[in-house]
């Protein structure tokens, strides 16, 4: 039996419009719940943070099945873990070390559900779930500011080889010493945010000239990566 290519082509759309649905679905509860561990990272008592390590382990794991990258964020962890374990030991000495080491892994723990959202969910997704409390506009910058991460941890190692390349003293021996600190600043630091605002601009034109804001209510294009 012969099935009506108009029949055909309608129900093609519908196919497309339910998966588009259930994306939106999934990186809604997505959102969700790394706002929820995000938050718990701070309230929970310091005796239950190992349900959010266990929680933040499997995330992290789906995330490594997936092939996405988490060595930028280990290396901010490491840095972090370095610069408040010196401070507490310079303020408070050995009596509150272990303290230093919660406070840090608190930061870990609220940091991690945003690089797996990030990592796992498309920003035109997450764009249209937050257009849903938020003004357009706002989704979108927001969305944009997160889909930026994987770009600023690429431009950041990059910057951060050539400045070595250059004679930089920004190593990890030489920053040990904290009179390195401000030139890793002005090698780095100053360079990446310099980018930063670079396309921040291009991306305030481009959406200028496609005439983004002028529409009472965002258009929300399905996804084509996977596609190509």
């Amino acid at each position: 039996m012969r099935v009506n290519p108009l029949r055909r082509l309608a129900m093609g759309r519908r196919r497309r419009f339910l998966g588009r649905l259930n994306e939106t679905h999934y990186c809604a509860l997505a959102l969700l719940l790394s706002l929820l561990l995000s938050t718990s990272a701070f309230l929970l008592p310091s005796s239950a943070l190992w349900i959010l390590v266990a929680l933040n382990g499997g995330l992290v794991v789906h995330g490594l099945l997936l092939k996405k990258k988490i060595s930028g964020l280990l290396r901010i962890a490491a840095v972090q873990l370095v610069t408040t374990m010196g401070l507490y030991y310079l303020f408070h000495g050995e009596s509150q070390l272990l303290e230093g080491a919660v406070v840090v892994l608190r930061v870990l723990l609220a940091m991690l559900p945003g690089w797996w959202l990030s990592s796992t969910q498309p920003p035109e997704r997450l764009g249209e779930v937050l257009s849903w409390g938020l003004p357009h506009q706002w989704a979108f910058v927001v969305a944009a500011s997160l889909s930026l991460l994987p770009f600023m941890s690429r431009e950041l190692k990059e910057i951060y080889q050539i400045q070595c390349m250059r004679g930089a003293r920004i190593t990890p021996k030489a920053l040990r010493n904290p009179k390195n600190w401000p030139e890793f600043i002005y090698c780095v630091l100053l360079p990446l945010l310099i980018q930063l605002l670079k396309l921040s601009k291009q991306m305030a034109i481009s959406a200028k000239l496609r005439h983004f804001g002028n529409a009472a209510k965002g258009t929300h294009w399905p996804s084509t990566r996977d596609s190509e």
